[in-house]
């Protein structure tokens, strides 16, 4: 449904996608990690064709979207729904205002009918009642809530999702974990998940992708990826620092550290 095909990508000098190949089958729930700066955010970008690559493509059930024209990517974009890491609420908008932005912006659906499906979505997210409230008069957890049933109100092909857990406890985490999860079995979107968040990825994903150095490091399930024996891989499922990077950071090692504290 869709493939990446060595995609690369410069930014302000920076190779930052160095030939990355990757594909998505339909229903499937991906979840992408990697270190910050890596660009799993640009590969998004270039996913939904806001940006165009240096070289490579991003086939969309067959079609090359780095080829279409502006007028021609708006149709592909309405496939998509994204949930973004802060929720981006529209602050001055109610809840129900939030949820139907797409209904207005892409579709004729009367007033009644907007109602109807911003009331279903809501339900669909664990929020019922809710349509009259301000995103000031929301938590965290209900904040990413709205802004997934905002992502679903259009009944997209695909859910994109950019560190869904973000300033979420382990609680909270969870409640979207799950949702995510039954989304994807109920609505039968296929699903790409950006995270940091391990337990989430394992929870999520049917396989995960790692983002290293501008080329994807391991593509697979959860469990061949948590029983790699690549370093890297092992070391970033960890949260296991490099001495390299420990060196770059505090511009010692953790051997020197160790010394050190013995001396």
């Amino acid at each position: 449904m869709l493939e990446i095909r060595n995609l690369h990508k410069s930014l302000g000098g920076k190779h930052v996608l160095r030939g990355v190949n990757l594909v998505v089958e339909k229903g499937e729930a991906l979840v992408v990690i990697g270190g910050s700066g890596c660009g799993k955010s640009v590969m998004l970008k270039h996913i939904l064709g806001l940006m165009k690559p240096d070289q490579g493509s991003i086939h969309i059930d067959g079609r090359d979207i780095a080829k279409l024209t502006e007028r021609e990517l708006y149709g592909v974009r309405q496939q998509f729904g994204m949930l973004f890491q802060a929720a981006a609420l529209f602050d001055s908008m109610t809840v129900a205002d939030n949820v139907s932005f797409a209904l207005d912006e892409h579709s004729k659906f009367s007033t009644a009918e907007k109602k109807e499906i911003v009331a279903k979505k809501l339900g669909i997210v664990g929020l019922p009642g809710v349509e009259k409230m301000f995103p000031a008069d929301l938590s965290g957890g209900m904040k990413k809530r709205v802004a997934l049933a905002r992502a679903i109100a259009a009944d997209p092909d695909f859910l994109l999702y950019d560190e869904p857990t973000t300033g979420l406890d382990p609680i909270m985490s969870d409640v979207i974990n799950e949702l995510i999860v039954k989304l994807k079995k109920t609505l039968k979107v296929t699903s790409i998940v950006v995270t940091h968040d391990m337990a989430s990825a394992r929870k999520i994903a049917d396989r995960i992708a790692m983002l290293h150095e501008g080329t994807i490091r391991i593509h697979a399930t959860p469990d061949e990826v948590y029983a790699s024996d690549d370093p890297i891989v092992k070391r970033f499922i960890n949260g296991q620092a490099s001495e390299e990077q420990m060196k770059e950071v505090w511009g010692y090692t953790a051997t020197q550290a160790g010394e050190g504290a013995k001396g």
